[in-house]
């Protein structure tokens, strides 16, 4: 069952998000987008007023989230926790960095492996993250790895942010990407890295339409050796 599995693994801001949205529509496969289950239990705590470093209460808070992603009409998915739409919310700087904390906590992780693992459905599971293909679905039959420098990466998120009306400095996004890349990477349990057999895509000079022809074009070939 796990080979109808597709998982894209990276650092935040490289593209998984998307590229996993455009693969899963290109193939008609479900989508899991591991990273916001993380971020829905930052966002709780913070509502809650738990600290980010009380790992009982954030296990709790992982067995115990009550979520939905929710097709709308313009074919994107809205993330409802507890009854309430929180799409935007969990999409802050503050929460990414909080998500962040929380996925250092190995209790956390282990309470949202198998919720997770619950995600995959025929006919495929199209799953991104920062451990997909190393823990979560190691049997994955295509694995990739995507990658782009810190700077890069911050001006992504600077013009995401100016479009949603906000304002950033590049040196604050480039500190806080770096941060965060620090936490994931040298966190003890499943630090973010690539899978042994992952394809590792540098997006830094490509488009998001080169990146997903890269992923079908391996996906294809996968598939049709099976």
């Amino acid at each position: 069952m796990a080979q109808s599995v597709i998982t894209l693994d990276g650092p935040a801001g490289s593209g998984k998000g998307t590229i996993a949205h455009r693969v899963a529509t290109a193939l008609g496969w479900h989508m899991l987008d591991s990273g916001a289950l993380y971020r829905l239990v930052a966002f709780d705590a913070i509502s809650k007023d738990i600290a980010l470093d009380d790992e009982p209460a954030l296990t709790e808070l992982a067995r115990s989230l009550e979520v939905e992603f929710v097709a709308n009409d313009s074919g994107a998915t809205d993330i409802v926790l507890h009854e309430k739409k929180v799409t935007l919310d969990i999409r802050t700087e503050e929460c990414g960095c909080a998500a962040s904390e929380v996925a250092a906590c190995s209790a956390v992780r282990a309470a949202l492996l198998e919720r997770q693992r619950d995600f995959l459905q025929s006919p495929g599971l199209v799953a991104d993250g920062r451990d997909m293909g190393t823990v979560v679905f190691p049997d994955a039959i295509v694995k990739v790895y995507l990658t782009a420098s810190a700077e890069v990466r911050a001006g992504r998120r600077q013009k995401q942010l100016k479009e949603q009306g906000h304002d950033a400095k590049m040196s604050g996004l480039v500190r806080d990407i770096q941060e965060r890349d620090a936490r994931d990477m040298g966190r003890k349990d499943s630090p973010l890295k690539p899978a042994d057999d992952a394809l590792i895509i540098d997006t830094d000079q490509l488009s998001i339409d080169e990146v997903v022809d890269k992923v079908l074009t391996l996906v294809n070939s996968r598939l049709k050796l099976k």
